[in-house]
């Protein structure tokens, strides 16, 4: 039911920037990610917990500072550009891992925004559709370098969906419910590029 509303209010809201309210989302996203967001606070608090009782001391205060951060407004954030990007596991076959930062670009084709990331062996690639003031949904697809980035809607073990959050001035990240490899909850984490 909240993922209905969800969608219905990404129907009703169109922001500069993320693709627009044209019912887009509805036509793309696969049955098996729709599940997963529908299904996102339960898979969150099951990771949450695994990662905070098996992670080191270190990166659990890490992880607690990430996933405390309050949701604030997309409204007039414009995330075009050169950033810095992590990728934390929480859950799964190991408690909790936090990588060290990478590389990635946020461009507008004119249509919204597309995300990719540009260095590390595992990369994504997609694009941000609006599901509200505080929260965006992003559609990608995961490689490994070297290939040339996949469409989604390919399958499952390339597909990827997650909810977005910004929790800073120069901070946002998007939490990937379910991933099909290793954890429960990925996250990735961004940074203004230094």
């Amino acid at each position: 039911m909240f993922v209905r509303f969800s969608l219905l209010a990404f129907l009703l809201i169109s922001v500069s920037g993320i693709a627009h309210a044209d019912g887009e989302i509805i036509r793309i996203i696969t049955k098996p990610d729709s599940a997963r967001l529908k299904d996102y606070e339960t898979t969150r608090q099951e990771a949450v917990a695994e990662a905070e009782a098996g992670g080191s001391p270190t990166d659990v205060a890490t992880f607690k500072q990430i996933i405390s951060r309050p949701a604030l407004s997309f409204d007039r954030f414009d995330i075009v550009g050169e950033w810095q990007c992590r990728t934390i596991k929480a859950g799964g076959l190991a408690s909790l891992v936090i990588y060290d930062w990478f590389r990635c670009r946020v461009t507008d084709d004119g249509s919204g925004w597309t995300l990719e990331k540009l260095s590390g062996s595992q990369r994504t690639k997609g694009r941000f559709f609006d599901d509200g003031d505080k929260r965006l949904i992003y559609l990608g697809a995961f490689f490994i370098a070297g290939e040339t980035p996949p469409r989604y809607g390919l399958g499952p073990e390339t597909d990827q969906a997650g909810y977005v959050f910004r929790d800073g001035q120069d901070h946002w990240r998007i939490e990937f419910p379910a991933p099909a490899r290793e954890s429960k909850l990925d996250i990735l984490e961004f940074r203004r590029s230094r």
